[in-house]
């Protein structure tokens, strides 16, 4: 079964969004993960110092197929420094594994199946 990591920008983190309606969205869409029969976890981080043991965590607990990088990172202009980071953190942890983007939190399952 293949193995995917979703890494997100913590809704808590987000000033003026819903981030417990958020957080059900990310669940919702990690569980669609598993009726493509693919196995998924997600980690959700918030720019700062504590983020980079988090990732590292994530990155080396298995060998992931894939790690989705989400939009809510890539595309924020303000994040570019923290999406550098994730992405070179991908390559350092999880060289094994392609790395895919979504669009946003709902096509998660899509830009992984691109890379699997």
């Amino acid at each position: 079964m293949s193995s995917v990591l979703v890494i997100g920008h913590d809704p808590a983190a987000i000033p003026g969004v819903d981030a417990e309606g958020l957080r059900a969205a990310l669940d919702e869409e990690l569980a669609r993960f598993a009726e493509h029969d693919i196995e998924a976890a997600m980690t959700l981080v918030a720019f700062g110092e504590s983020a980079e043991p988090t990732l590292v965590a994530s990155l080396v607990e298995r060998a992931w197929d894939v790690v989705v990088v989400g939009a809510g990172i890539r595309k924020t202009e303000q994040l570019l420094p923290f999406f550098e980071q994730i992405v070179n953190l991908i390559h350092r942890h999880a060289p094994q594994a392609a790395i895919a983007f979504n669009t946003h939190g709902g096509d998660s399952v899509e830009a992984a199946q691109r890379r699997l």
